[in-house]
């Protein structure tokens, strides 16, 4: 990781570490165990700077060779850790799993969809990409949506529902079926069966089968009626677009498609999709954008395609 943000990273150097995190699981969990470290070595450095700041202020003190050694090369580790600590933060085109997605409790990469049962009668149906972390308290099941997709279904008792936090956003249900999508901080809550409510800072809604509401970084709630099998589409493999830019089509086949497709046409990314799409065969939307709007595709390593 370090080697790869030392400078500026080439697609065959993301190919590389993504190839070399799918040989073994040994390897996707050395890792993970490297951004466990990362996050012990911050806490390590910022001690040091406390204590070094502590000595500059009182009389200066012998210390051993050895020790100083042992510090010069744990100080060394801690920076060569937080060079990496960027790519783990900050992954180039969204190559890799982020930090809190890489700590989540349960997690999919892209195109992998994954069934938890959290209780008797609580399951989740996680969509690709999606990373759940487990926070229970003593009045609720309690779970946070760090990104991503899932369908819930719960039966619980009112005293003791099912809440999940998604981008400071409270969503809880008892009884209910409904979806939760959490992407950069965009919220969807689609209700198919039962009723679900949503709290964002100071308002609160509830509502029932076949509505949605949604918010953003502004804070708005937005209250609709939803298609149901437009909803669910993805449980079934497929991807579902009707008037929808393409700039926004392309944006959620990344979220399944290795790689990355990057429009480089400002007036391409406008133009109008309307379509089903297989996710595993999700190829063949590049070859339709070039046939029907004329565009050229160039095919990099990594699965990355430029689209001008």
């Amino acid at each position: 990781m370090a080697r790869l943000k030392a400078g500026e990273p080439s697609v065959a150097d993301l190919e590389e570490l993504q190839h070399w995190r799918a040989q073994s699981p040994l390897h996707e969990e050395a890792f993970r165990d490297a951004v466990r470290v990362w996050r012990l070595v911050g806490v390590a450095g910022r001690e040091l700077a406390e204590e070094a700041s502590q000595k500059n202020a009182s009389p200066p003190q012998i210390m051993s060779q050895s020790r100083a050694l042992s510090r010069r090369v744990f100080v060394g580790g801690a920076i060569a850790a937080s060079v990496a600590g960027v790519a783990v933060l900050h992954p180039p085109l969204n190559l890799w799993p982020s930090l809190q997605e890489l700590s989540a409790d349960y997690r999919t990469g892209k195109g992998e969809r994954r069934m938890v049962a959290l209780a008797p009668d609580v399951s989740l149906e996680m969509n690709t990409q999606t990373s759940i972390a487990v926070k229970p308290t003593q009045s609720a099941l309690q779970i946070e949506l760090v990104s991503g997709q899932t369908a819930v279904s719960v039966d619980l008792p009112q005293t003791r529902p099912l809440v999940i936090l998604a981008a400071g956003s409270k969503i809880t249900a008892s009884r209910a079926r409904f979806d939760a999508r959490c992407i950069a901080g965009v919220v969807s809550v689609s209700c198919l069966e039962g009723s679900v409510s949503v709290e964002q800072g100071e308002f609160m809604l509830r509502f029932g089968k076949d509505e949605q509401v949604s918010y953003g970084a502004d804070g708005v709630m937005r209250s609709s009626h939803v298609d149901p099998r437009r909803v669910t589409a993805w449980q079934e493999g497929l991807l579902l677009f009707h008037d929808t830019p393409l700039a926004e089509v392309i944006e959620e086949v990344n979220r399944y498609r290795p790689g990355k497709i990057i429009i480089a046409n400002a007036d391409l990314s406008r133009r109008i999709v309307d379509g089903v799409f297989r996710v595993d065969r999700l190829e063949i939307l590049v070859e339709q954008v070039q046939r029907l709007f004329g565009a050229r595709a160039l095919s990099l390593p990594g699965g990355v395609v430029l689209l001008g």
